[in-house]
């Protein structure tokens, strides 16, 4: 039967299907709308199990507040093509209004939700994979339940979003966090919300850098004693190469090897000293990844904490959410 334009331009409305996509469908379905629908569906079905192993390192992020209610969402897909196709930023769109008027928990409950189109979310994700021919997938469901939230999309790009929640309201200070949120990554509120097990990782990469750094430079000063150039012994392969090149001899590499093998036993570091460096090593990360203790990036002489004080001695931020498409 011949498939009418008013007929190609009603499912192109309700699949956002491609023109060719569309006729073709309903060419199969005899013009039977709804099975034309149902084949669009089996096509991203089929394409999301075809591609099930491929990369979805582009997509869509987006933020948004509602009432007491704040999410981020992303909907990734392979290229950033299809992740800067207007219909593609709307479908992502329309997944965040939903889950923030449901106030949807996690991404199982996003996925469960009907959106306008009268098919639930996961399947409108898989019907739009059947249009693009991408594999997609939603990720990075982050929220904040709560009044006084704010969200920033970084530049506007839809790759970066961050939520920031004050105790009080203050829009103005809680934008520009956001945007130090963005920037600097931080991990944590402050210090008492650091995972315990994260410091104690910390207190053990520490202590170990600052043994091997002793150790290295207790080497370095034997390798010179004895005449020989550290940066020349610091291999066995630059051992061969120098040796080679006349640089050093075959004494020089036998005394840097036994240097090597003898002087970590040789070194001790007293036990308050390296709980001294260990514990600044500690609070370094405090500073550099707790939000309240960052160094403020409108100001350096002040920390995030401070900036909040000055424009109100009780301000402060009680959850922060943070997603990015870019591995940080």
């Amino acid at each position: 039967m011949a498939i009418t334009m008013e007929a190609i331009k009603t499912l192109r409305a309700m699949t956002g299907a491609g023109l060719a996509d569309v006729k073709k469908a309903l060419t199969e379905a005899e013009g039977d709308m709804d099975r034309a629908k149902e084949i669009l569906r089996e096509r991203g079905q089929a394409i999301a199990a075809k591609r099930s192993d491929r990369e979805t390192s582009n997509g869509c992020v987006l933020a948004k507040v509602g009432d007491g209610f704040a999410a981020i969402i992303a909907l990734k897909c392979e290229t950033d093509f299809v992740a800067n196709n207007a219909d593609y930023i709307k479908l992502t769109q329309d997944i965040l209004d939903a889950a923030v008027a449901a106030k949807a928990a996690d991404l199982d409950a996003v996925k469960a939700l009907t959106l306008s189109n009268g098919l639930t979310v996961e399947a409108s994700v898989t019907e739009r994979s059947g249009v693009t021919g991408e594999k997609m997938e939603l990720d990075g469901y982050l929220t904040i339940v709560g009044e006084n939230v704010e969200a920033y999309n970084h530049m506007n790009k839809n790759g970066l979003c961050t939520l920031v929640q004050t105790n009080k309201p203050a829009a103005e200070q809680a934008h520009v966090v956001c945007m130090q949120v963005a920037a600097m990554k931080p991990v944590a509120l402050d210090e008492s919300s650091v995972d315990p097990k994260i410091i104690e990782e910390e207190k053990k990469v520490a202590a170990e850098k600052t043994k091997q750094e002793a150790i290295q430079k207790a080497i370095d000063n034997l390798l010179k004693k004895a005449g020989i150039n550290p940066a020349h012994v610091d291999s066995e392969d630059h051992m061969e190469s120098n040796m080679a090149k006349g640089w050093i001899t075959a004494e020089d590499v036998a005394k840097a090897k036994q240097i090597y093998a003898e002087t970590p036993a040789t070194v001790k570091i007293p036990e308050q000293m390296l709980n001294g460096i260990v514990n600044g090593r500690v609070n370094k990360f405090y500073k550099e990844s707790c939000l309240l203790n960052q160094e403020f990036i409108q100001d350096s002489k002040m920390s995030v904490k401070q900036y909040l004080q000055a424009a109100d001695k009780e301000l402060t931020v009680v959850d922060f959410k943070r997603f990015s498409l870019q591995a940080d």
